[in-house]
């Protein structure tokens, strides 16, 4: 692969905070070395502090790329299939309700792992509906994750598993698979098989109000009033006892960026660690979705060019948006801006972090210029 073009990198990321982005901070990865590490900003609210090395941020969605990790390290171990049906860990889940163009039926066809991996399940991301509420109402903040995943199945899915790409609370569900076979908590799973390993030691679970956390970067949010400072909450984390496979941590760029590297090395980290084989990150690549899918993750995500294999993006068609940068790059991001992106062929990867949520132009420019500059030079 061609050499890094770290002055156009640089650049590019200080143009951000001209635009009002408070912080940035970007790592970029290569076969185990780091290539390069720019940051830029402040993380306080008087914009007086400046972005440090070890800062941290609620990662929001890119926790799926932990919790999918987890759970192919369980297809691979053979404990699960891809295929399985998600009642076979979850009972809540044997008997479900799909309310479609039919209109409010039983379902006979099985949710499937596969369905929860790929958002394709049915569900969707509403945190008000009953069954959440419910359990909340019953058990506050001792609601568990299992608990309140059980209760989704309170309301019908939206369609037929498998029929549609609906980005939804899939991969709470799949936290929840995770416990059931593991017989851990999913935080403990996520430390004995992913951060101890790979000695990611700022990343745990949010709350869902903050005590005085250190290090946690001020969140913002864009709105009309500009981009503003918002409390320091991640309401994906339901409960005190409630562990969001979707979005519920918080880690730093560092952190990140080993796992990053670990799977663009096809599973083995810089240490020597193995947590993946390479035919398991190979599979992660794999798109799952058929052409309605892919018609829906271009329409109602912005991601042309793009399929959706287990629990991340793959850029599959450059040439639909002119990009220089190679088909098979895969990962994702979070509601808060930041992303991670990663390539098996050249083994080069790179994590991204800000903190401002609501921000569209992080999906829709932000990171496209960071793929096409780090892959495609």
């Amino acid at each position: 692969m061609s050499g890094l073009n770290e002055k156009k990198l640089s650049s590019y990321l200080d143009s951000l905070l001209e635009k009002g982005i408070p912080s940035v901070d970007c790592i970029v990865y290569e076969d185990h070395k780091m290539l390069y590490r720019h940051k830029n900003g402040t993380v306080d609210v008087a914009k007086t502090k400046a972005v440090q090395d070890d800062q941290r941020y609620l990662m929001f969605s890119m926790t799926k790329v932990q919790t999918m990790t987890a759970i192919m390290q369980l297809v691979e171990q053979g404990k699960i299939s891809l295929d399985d049906e998600v009642g076979k860990y979850l009972p809540a889940y044997q008997k479900l309700q799909v309310k479609d163009e039919q209109g409010l039926r039983e379902l006979h066809e099985p949710l499937r792992i596969w369905h929860l991996l790929s958002m394709q399940s049915g569900l969707d991301y509403d945190l008000e509906r009953p069954g959440i509420k419910r359990v909340l109402s019953e058990k506050g903040q001792s609601a568990t994750t299992r608990e309140i995943v059980d209760a989704f199945v309170e309301s019908p899915l939206l369609f037929v598993p498998g029929s549609h790409f609906q980005y939804s609370l899939s991969h709470d569900v799949a936290a929840a698979v995770i416990e059931a076979v593991s017989g851990m908590r999913f935080s403990e799973y996520l430390k004995a098989n992913i951060w101890a390993p790979l000695n990611m030691k700022d990343t745990f679970f949010a709350k869902p109000v903050n005590d005085g956390l250190e290090r946690l970067a001020q969140q913002y949010i864009m709105n009309e009033k500009g981009i503003v400072p918002m409390e320091q909450t991640c309401n994906y984390q339901l409960s005190e006892s409630y562990e969001s496979g979707g979005a519920g941590l918080v880690s730093c760029t560092e952190d990140y960026a080993v796992l990053a590297d670990t799977l663009a090395c096809g599973g083995i980290s810089k240490d020597g660690v193995r947590i993946l084989k390479p035919e398991t990150v190979e599979q992660i690549k794999k798109n799952l979705l058929g052409a309605a899918g892919l018609e829906e993750i271009d329409k109602n995500m912005g991601r042309k060019g793009y399929g959706y294999g287990c629990g991340m993006q793959v850029f599959m068609h450059p040439e639909a948006v002119g990009s220089p940068a190679p088909a098979g790059i895969f990962g994702w991001d979070g509601a808060a801006g930041s992303c991670i992106q990663m390539d098996t062929a050249s083994k080069r990867s790179f994590v991204y972090t800000m903190h401002v949520r609501n921000c569209g132009m992080a999906y829709d420019t932000i990171h496209p210029a960071l793929r096409d500059i780090v892959f495609g030079e």
